[in-house]
């Protein structure tokens, strides 16, 4: 539970302000929220007052200006993948972006939060690395740049003071000789933490590299450059001799460590292993980009943008959240200290959301914020001030159901329930998106949602029989 005063600023400069008010306590920002929630989940005691910039308007978005590719620091990881100038000048930023979590969670995770953060284990961070990515921090006492080597200072320690907050991520396009790749090694497929990541950006001069940057993730208490290994294929043609002379080269930069998740030595061989295989695919100029062609994002009919803040306001611990919910306009008493998830349920008496974990791992609280599918239990109430959820409740009823849950009562797609409302709302919000979704699309829509009971053939056919009876064009 969050017992903190939470602050809605409607202007960057009205946040900065509010910001060098409580430096002392020391505040906290929070945009996306998918980090806070689940450190408050694991006990973590959270700041004093909280600094909800999430709708601070023109803060998410993507420019070209003078040379250089500006993010602005609500940028999500989706908007990011579906942008066309990340596709089209920085493919292996993307790829990065959309190994991240799931599509709720990418929906609300914004870059910005994750150099914050600055987790090693991070996925995007090595990409904005090899990317020379610089950080504008701005305070009411100025702004100022930085490279983000000189931002990281250990584990989760940035240079970033306790008044400052990041309003710009900037980077020059590589040039049209330069191919890059983001590769990831994790536990499964999706909703995976890296367990050794790698970003590689190489200019060739015909055949030749002309310049190399590696950078690794997971294999440091910082995200780390290789520059030995870049120094072996600086010059050469990338032969199987030299990509192995830079996989045995690596070994100078990482500093594995064993936890949960994997030992040091099964990191070190896994450096290797996808050092090699990013080599490999470069030197071919056939970097794979899975999932990429066409990539689902779950926004429904949305631009994938959440509308800016009405007012600003102040809520503390005890507040009621007013919002729509469901068409309807409605109050949750006392709620702003509990996740959405939480709310709905005890406040809202809504027992179709789900909790199945608590930290964004199983898509059993997915619900529509403002039209995008999010993680519920990711989502602070007090975000839903003032705007527009819907949950399973809201899809259909026992008389009348939504054809996307009639489609998984007709496919044998529902089995013993609790995780069935999760995927009701992610597939609905697919239609939304693609009213004819392939199986392929069907899949990708699901990624952030678990069945404890078996597998998702029965699932998937749903999905694209619904896509079938679906009216919509």
């Amino acid at each position: 539970m969050l017992q903190s005063r939470i602050i809605i600023p409607s202007t960057l400069n009205a946040a900065l302000e509010t910001l060098a008010q409580h430096v002392s306590e020391p505040a906290r920002l929070i945009a996306g929220g998918t980090d806070v929630m689940v450190e408050i989940e694991h006990g973590a005691p959270a700041a004093t007052t909280l600094i909800d910039i999430s709708r601070l308007p023109n803060l998410d978005r993507i420019d070209y200006h003078q040379g250089v590719i500006h993010m602005g620091p609500l940028v999500t990881h989706n908007q990011a993948v579906a942008h066309p100038l990340i596709r089209q000048h920085a493919p292996l930023l993307r790829q990065a972006c959309w190994e991240v979590g799931a599509p709720q969670i990418r929906n609300r995770g914004t870059l910005a939060g994750n150099l914050a953060t600055a987790s090693p284990a991070n996925d995007t961070i090595p990409a904005l690395w090899v990317l020379g990515a610089d950080l504008m921090l701005a305070s009411v006492r100025g702004r100022r740049t930085l490279p983000l080597a000189q931002f990281f200072l250990g584990v989760r320690r940035t240079a970033m003071a306790a008044d400052e907050m990041i309003v710009d991520i900037r980077f020059s396009p590589p040039p049209p000789t330069a191919r890059g790749i983001f590769i990831k090694a994790g536990l499964r497929r999706a909703q995976a933490i890296s367990l050794v990541n790698i970003a590689v950006l190489l200019d060739m001069q015909g055949d030749r590299v002309r310049d190399a940057r590696i950078v690794f993730g997971s294999v440091a208490p910082t995200i780390v450059r290789a520059p030995a290994a870049e120094a072996t294929l600086s010059g050469h043609t990338l032969t199987p001799e030299i990509i192995e002379q830079a996989c045995q080269r690596i070994q100078e930069a990482i500093s594995p460590i064993d936890d949960v998740r994997a030992s040091a030595a099964y990191r070190r061989h896994l450096a290797g292993v996808i050092t090699r295989r990013a080599l490999t695919h470069l030197a071919t100029d056939d970097a794979p980009t899975p999932g990429l062609t066409d990539p689902v994002m779950l926004w429904g009919d949305t631009d994938g943008h959440f509308p800016p803040a009405s007012a600003p306001s102040e809520l503390l611990p005890s507040s009621d959240i007013h919002l729509t919910l469901n068409g309807h306009p409605t109050t949750l008493p006392q709620s702003s200290h509990l996740s959405l998830l939480d709310a709905l349920r005890q406040q809202g008496h809504l027992t179709g959301v789900k909790e199945g974990c608590g930290e964004g791992e199983c898509g059993a609280c997915t619900v529509w914020l403002d039209g995008i599918a999010v993680m519920a239990c990711l989502t602070p109430a007090a975000r839903a001030q003032n705007a527009v959820v819907v949950t399973v409740e809201g899809l259909g009823n026992a008389d009348h159901l939504h054809p996307v849950q009639q489609a998984f009562a007709d496919n044998g797609a529902v089995q013993c329930g609790y995780c069935s409302p999760g995927f009701i709302m992610s597939t609905a919000n697919l239609l939304r998106e693609r009213p004819h979704p392939g199986a392929d699309e069907a899949a990708q829509a699901i990624t952030g949602n678990l069945c404890r009971c078996t597998g998702y053939a029965k699932i998937i056919d749903a999905i694209v029989d619904a896509g079938k009876q679906n009216p919509s064009s």
